[in-house]
């Protein structure tokens, strides 16, 4: 299906230089005028903003019709961010945000999903604005240097065979570049859960790249002194409790709702690799 472009002013993609944000602004070319509203401004044309304050915002968004908002990771405060987002947004006459959150946000013993569930409350409670709610499940693409055969040892801190609906980076911008192009007047009050088309571990996963590899599995600690010494001990907590959470649950989500808004069955982990 077609999308029906809402009429008037620019997009804007809050967090366009992270791996979403560039996706979604590649989904969105030809079909809107897009700002890039980054942290840091590091090419010609991006806004820089500062989250942490609110400072540039309002000038950042005046004129667009649309934000998406994709928070740092594991940000130990992102309901402070959305709601200084929420602010520029309702001063700036935006009429509709776009807040990226997670598959399962109400998970108390995940904190950082927990604090997108507040999100969220925040949203369907805030007024002045309409809204609309993406909740992707794991990418595929986090794993990506293992599809397509760059490295050929992978070591992970959870059970290798937890299940993961692992969904395609780019179905997800495809999915929001609609979203923001059909506007509130389509998807105000929505929430979409966005999972891919199977559950599988991350072992199945290995199987399926480029050069197939066994994945080894490590403990939380071994994690943590081999690949997050450049963490902030609260953004070493808040993942050391989705590792144990994954571990004893994996994580899954539907794919319904990502096959209504393609108009096409998502990309599985196969098709994925056959692309690269």
């Amino acid at each position: 299906m077609a999308s029906a472009p809402a009429s008037g002013g620019d997009l804007a993609v809050i967090g366009a230089a992270g791996k979403t944000g560039t996706a979604l602004v590649s989904a969105l070319a030809g079909r809107s005028s897009v700002r890039r509203v980054v942290h840091t401004a590091r090419r010609t044309g991006d806004r820089a903003v500062d989250l942490e304050t609110g400072a540039g915002l309002i000038d950042a968004l005046s004129g667009c019709r649309g934000v998406y908002f994709i928070a740092p990771n594991v940000h130990p405060d992102e309901p402070a961010l959305l709601r200084r987002v929420l602010v520029a947004a309702v001063e700036a006459g935006v009429e509709h945000v776009v807040y990226h959150s997670v598959a399962w946000p109400y998970t108390p013993e995940m904190p950082h999903h927990l604090d997108k569930a507040r999100c969220e409350d925040m949203l369907h409670t805030f007024g002045g604005v309409r809204w609309t709610v993406l909740q992707p499940c794991a990418y595929a693409e986090n794993f990506g240097a293992v599809l397509d055969g760059s490295v050929d040892t992978l070591e992970v801190p959870y059970d290798l065979d937890a299940p993961f609906s692992f969904v395609a980076l780019a179905d997800v911008a495809e999915a929001a570049a609609r979203v923001l192009v059909e506007g509130a007047a389509v998807h105000h009050g929505a929430t979409y859960e966005l999972g891919g088309p199977e559950a599988i571990g991350v072992r199945q996963l290995c199987e399926q790249a480029l050069r197939p590899m066994n994945p080894t599995r490590i403990s939380v600690a071994e994690w943590e002194d081999r690949y997050a010494q450049s963490l902030s001990g609260d953004a070493r907590t808040r993942l050391a409790a989705m590792f144990d959470f994954y571990d004893r649950h994996g994580f899954v989500a539907g794919s319904a709702q990502l096959r209504g808004l393609l108009g096409r069955a998502p990309l599985g982990v196969a098709e994925l690799v056959r692309a690269m």
